[in-house]
Parts: structure tokens; C-alpha cells; sequence
């Protein structure tokens, strides 16, 4: 005789209400795309960071009394390239200096985890140029 909520298989005795393996068929798949967003997050943060650290490095050489938006393009790609990696993809700089302020704008693109998506990052920088105060 078996119990009410118990049944008699061949390998043994199971219960009824046993429903762990179809819980993690839907469960698991949850898990992997939160992963998978948590560190999307964290690689266009990671590009962000390199695109401000960009910018202000070229806006210091553009902003400088004796800088130049070439200087400000120089600068950048020396920043970039000192910083190394592939984080921030497909960089670009626009630069632009007149008699009183210095704005320079870095823009690019994250690694992306999935094929074909774009994730697009961009930092906009200005300030004062630098006079010589008698």
C-alpha cells in the first residue's frame, strides 16, 4: 500500500509534487540574459570612462595657451593609444577652438555581446583657452 501523496515507480519511490528540472528549463535562461546585461552595462560603462578620459585629455591640449585643435587631435590619439585595448571601437574627435573657448567631442562604440547591435558612446568636453594676463 502507498501513501496518498507518494507513487511506486520501478527505481523506487517518487513524489508527485518533485518539479525541480522543469523549474530550471525556464529559470536558467532568466540567469543568462541578466549575466549577459550586467556585463553589457559594465563594457559600455568601461568605453564611457575611456571616451571622457579622451576628452579631457585633448580639451588640456586644445585649451593650452599655445594649443591648437591639431594638438587636440594628437593628444587624443596619444591618450588612446596609451590607454590600449579595444573598449572603445571605431574612436572619432572633433575639435574646435576659437579666441575664447576649446570644446572637443569624442564619440565611438562599446564591444557589443550581441552580433550586429551597436552600442554607441559619446563625451562632450569645453572650457576657457588660456590667455596670458599681464
Amino acid at each position: 500500500m502507498t501513501s496518498p501523496g507518494r507513487a511506486r515507480t520501478r527505481g523506487g519511490w517518487w513524489s508527485r509534487s518533485d518539479r525541480g528540472s522543469a523549474e530550471a528549463l525556464f529559470v536558467l535562461p532568466v540567469v543568462f540574459v541578466m549575466v549577459l546585461a550586467v556585463v553589457q552595462v559594465g563594457l559600455w560603462a568601461h568605453a564611457q570612462h575611456r571616451a571622457q578620459t579622451v576628452a579631457s585629455q585633448a580639451l588640456s591640449a586644445a585649451r593650452a595657451f599655445d594649443g591648437s585643435t591639431f594638438a587636440a587631435y594628437e593628444r587624443a590619439e596619444q591618450a588612446h593609444d596609451q590607454l590600449g585595448g579595444s573598449v572603445l571601437r571605431a574612436m572619432r574627435v572633433e575639435a574646435d577652438r576659437n579666441a575664447d573657448q576649446a570644446r572637443v567631442r569624442v564619440s565611438g562604440q562599446a564591444p557589443s555581446l550581441l552580433p550586429g547591435a551597436r552600442v554607441p558612446v559619446s563625451s562632450e568636453v569645453s572650457g576657457p583657452v588660456e590667455r596670458l594676463a599681464p
